[in-house]
């Protein structure tokens, strides 16, 4: 069987260093490791408009950011097929089909969309006497439109954050379900977890669980080095770290939980004098003497944020620069989207005569 992987992102905003360590620097990895036959990234722009139905142009603008990040991050066209999600017409028909294989009762028991439903603050009730906003169809379904992804494409492997673990589950049911019921024809995909356990879900510069464009507590890959800085300053650490003599606690502390997602231990040769200051110096060989220090107390969070800064900058300052070349062609960028997509759409359309085939229903074939 085929190695195939197939992920990707929606386009509701640029991508943030969230979206980088979770999945799009893995994403690269796999790439350049030559153990896939095929790898497929997409651009959810059909998943976007499930909560963003009265603001296309939102979406619509960002499919070129989202490319941009994708490039600038070093996703390559010639290895990797980026495409966007409306333009296979496949996707849909199959989410159609499969939406008779899952009950009302089983979406409603997934914790991912529960809690997207909450963030969002749709509304629960079903005559929306709670003066909130109903939940649309659309995204109360979206789990069957990414299990229509994932099998149209017949990824074995999906490489996501822990949050999408239920989405994964859902598509797997589905998988059997319709195996079993028609015929052996979609493959059940395996789910590829950040190796980093500080990866799993970046928190947000404020300290929140997730790092959220709609929160406005994110790191942006397009961010400019000073505005970078300025958010890493602004960022939550430890309440109880009140002067810099006291004892600090390393977990819960988003500066440290960025920097075990970050750091290497090349960096404090790099950029080891951001430990030096006028009332204090220190000489650190990797990030576990700098958490025992922290915790020791006498290491200023300034410090800490100024050595944070530095890292990101590392990363970031080359995807930045990546991403501004890639930004003076537009039309080349939005060129290998559409031969992306026609790709894709050739792979999806032989998915779909098989499922059609299996269900009896490629009558004039």
């Amino acid at each position: 069987m085929a190695k195939i992987i197939l992920t990707g992102d929606r386009p509701t905003g640029r991508l943030h260093i969230g979206h980088y360590v979770g999945s799009l620097r893995r994403r690269v990895e796999l790439q350049n490791s030559g153990l896939f036959d095929r790898i497929f990234v997409m651009i959810a722009d059909a998943q976007a408009l499930t909560d963003n139905a009265d603001n296309p142009d939102k979406v619509r603008q960002n499919i070129t950011e989202v490319a941009l990040d994708y490039l600038a991050a070093g996703l390559d066209p010639a290895k990797t097929t980026i495409f966007v999600q409306s333009y296979v017409s496949e996707l849909t028909e199959l989410s159609f089909y499969y939406m008779n294989l899952v009950t009302v009762q089983r979406l409603q028991r997934n914790p991912t969309v529960k809690a997207e439903i909450k963030m969002r603050g749709f509304s629960e009730s079903e005559d929306g006497s709670d003066n909130k906003a109903g939940t649309p169809v659309g995204f109360f379904c979206y789990p069957i439109s990414q299990a229509a992804d994932i099998t149209a494409f017949k990824a074995t492997t999906v490489p996501v954050g822990e949050d999408q673990e239920p989405m994964i589950e859902l598509t797997r049911e589905i998988v059997r379900k319709f195996n079993s019921t028609y015929a052996p024809v979609l493959v059940e995909p395996d789910i590829l977890l950040p190796d980093n356990a500080a990866c799993l879900r970046l928190p947000g510069t404020d300290g929140k669980a997730k790092m959220s464009k709609s929160l406005g507590n994110c790191i942006y890959l397009a961010d400019d080095a000073q505005t970078v800085r300025d958010k890493v300053k602004g960022m939550f650490t430890d309440p109880l770290h009140l002067q810099v003599s006291d004892p600090g606690h390393v977990e819960g502390n988003t500066v440290f939980t960025y920097l075990d997602a970050f750091c290497k231990d090349e960096h404090f040769g790099k950029f080891g004098d951001c430990f030096v200051g006028r009332k204090s110096s220190f000489s650190f060989k990797n990030l576990d003497e700098v958490k025992a220090q922290y915790r020791e107390g006498g290491l200023g969070d300034m410090m800490i944020k100024n050595f944070l800064a530095a890292v990101l900058e590392d990363t970031l300052g080359p995807i930045r620069e990546r991403r501004a070349e890639f930004a003076k062609d537009i039309p080349a960028v939005m060129d290998m989207l559409r031969k992306g997509s026609l790709e894709a759409r050739e792979v999806a359309a032989q998915t779909l005569a098989e499922v059609k085939q299996a269900m009896k229903i490629n009558y004039f074939e």
